[in-house]
């Protein structure tokens, strides 16, 4: 029988880095990715990037950026995100139900973190193009988030299968779909997989299981989430159906966190029903810098609640619940330059008009008269006395109307109008397994499981209610690493 000191489950940036982290500390690893070698990477492939670190001042972005030029550092107001701002934001999106001490060792080894992926490949590079704005000749950086893995979250994942590729006691299994989990007699697991249609049996001394969650499992997503959301398009990849919590809860693990709650953001109504690795950004993330209506013509919304990065997570069910599952954002010139790449790509549904008559002509299913009365209202409730400020909650809103728009409301008056169709993406689901912050797996009476671990999207209790834009791949990478440094270190089982 195949046997390795540590088997992981699943092919993402959490995987992959429990994979590393194991290898470094000894272990003889067998890493199985479910999905062929050319869409490998999970969800982790389909992000833009991002990660959400503590920082104190530009050199701590250093040590994440080395290659950072006195050019950009003098032309930039990089901040500071602390321990404490990241860990309070975190608990409060999460209504305070989040697993404080989890959360709390993510944030705290964020920046070590990166510094590691810097060591096995990784470049970083910081997000002028998405998250500064330009205020007084200088980039002023928005909502927690500094620095992206160069290339996006296909970048970051090449980067750590290349490390992975060279690591001698790390070996990848393409095409291995890991199904069940079983107690071996001396100790160790057996994880029963299914090759080309035919049933295999490995054996390891410890299992990390890092195979996402449920997102792109439609049964699943309609017991668990509610009407609807078989409805859902998928954003990221289609193998994360379950199959690893599905394993840890056979074997006694208990559910842990918001098994209701999602990830779901706009995404373009003509998608496709999965994610395609090759047309990325078909999000819709930026509606802050305009309106976003309805098939009614209705807004439904506050688009100026907060930065994005804390609720854009939100947007998809929100969508969802609109008459047909579909709404569309409207932006004038005045805001049309904010917008990122993502609008701007050949396969985005996006319409343009002279005019909000003939922009309302073009958008298919629209009520023209309400869509209509509904910027008429809009217009005349912006607070043109306060002076427009992407970059900060600037106050700028709309009294008297319902819903308001917080901050950021620019009357819709400058043409071309452009509008875009978008429906609900679902990106990740936030019920999970519980663990504890050696990332070992907890029973049904809160005791370690010997030997079996968990980390990334499939760990419960980490999101609720909203999520913070970024904090996904730095939970991951964290989780991954000191799940595949605690395993090798166990290699014994710890029974």
């Amino acid at each position: 029988m195949d046997s390795s000191d540590v088997i992981v489950v699943g092919g993402g940036n959490a995987a992959v880095c429990a994979a590393l982290g194991a290898a470094e500390k000894g272990a003889q690893v067998t890493l199985l990715e479910r999905s062929p070698q050319e869409t490998r990477g999970g969800n982790s492939a389909f992000t833009g990037g991002a990660f959400r670190v503590v920082y104190d001042g530009v050199d701590d972005i250093k040590k994440m950026v080395p290659d950072l030029s006195q050019a950009e550092i003098d032309g930039a107001d990089f901040g500071t995100y602390t321990e404490e701002q990241y860990l309070d934001e975190w608990m409060a999106l999460s209504q305070y139900r989040g697993d404080a001490d989890l959360i709390e060792m993510v944030v705290k080894r964020s920046l070590p973190t990166m510094q590691w992926l810097r060591e096995n490949g990784v470049r970083f590079v910081p997000l002028f193009g998405r998250q500064t704005f330009k205020v007084d000749g200088k980039l002023i950086f928005w909502g927690g988030l500094t620095v992206e893995a160069s290339g996006g979250g296909l970048g970051l994942m090449q980067s750590l299968y290349k490390r992975a590729e060279s690591t001698p006691a790390l070996r990848l299994r393409y095409g291995t779909r890991a199904v069940g989990l079983r107690e071996a007699g001396d100790g160790g697991w057996l994880v029963d997989c299914i090759v080309d249609r035919k049933r295999q049996t490995l054996a390891a001394r410890a299992v990390i299981l890092a195979a996402g969650g449920f997102h792109a499992n439609l049964e699943w997503r309609s017991k668990y989430l509610g009407k609807n959301w078989d409805l859902a398009k998928v954003r990221g990849s289609r193998y994360n159906t379950g199959d690893g919590i599905q394993m840890g809860l056979d074997v006694g693990a208990i559910a842990h966190g918001n098994w209701t709650g999602c990830h779901a953001v706009f995404f373009d109504a003509n998608a496709a029903p999965f994610g395609d690795i090759n047309m990325l950004d078909q999000q819709k993330n930026y509606f802050t810098n305009g309106i976003v209506v309805n098939a009614e013509g209705k807004r439904f919304i506050d688009e100026g609640e907060a930065f994005r990065n804390y609720n854009y997570s939100q947007m998809g069910a929100r969508v969802l619940n609109q008459p047909g599952g579909v709404a569309w954002q409207v932006f004038d010139q005045q805001t049309i330059g904010l917008l990122p790449g993502e609008y701007r790509v050949k396969h985005a549904t996006g319409y343009q008009a002279d005019t909000l008559e003939g922009l309302a002509d073009k958008m298919e299913g629209i009520d023209k008269e309400g869509f209509l009365a509904t910027v008429h209202e809009y217009n005349a409730a912006v607070r043109t006395d306060v002076k427009f400020n992407p970059a900060v909650m600037d106050g700028r809103s709309t009294p008297g109307i319902t819903p308001v728009k917080t901050n950021w409301a620019n009357r819709l008056e400058k043409p071309p109008f452009v509008a875009y169709a978008v429906t609900c993406g679902i990106t990740c689901t936030y019920g999970g397994l519980q663990v504890n912050t050696d990332c070992q797996v907890l029973d049904q009476e809160a005791r370690v499981i010997p030997g079996l671990y968990a980390a990334g999207e499939m760990v419960g209790g980490l999101y609720y209610i909203k999520y913070a834009g970024g904090a996904g791949l730095t939970a991951g990478s964290v989780m991954g690493r000191a799940a595949g440094h605690h395993a090798a270190g166990s290699k014994s089982g710890g029974r």
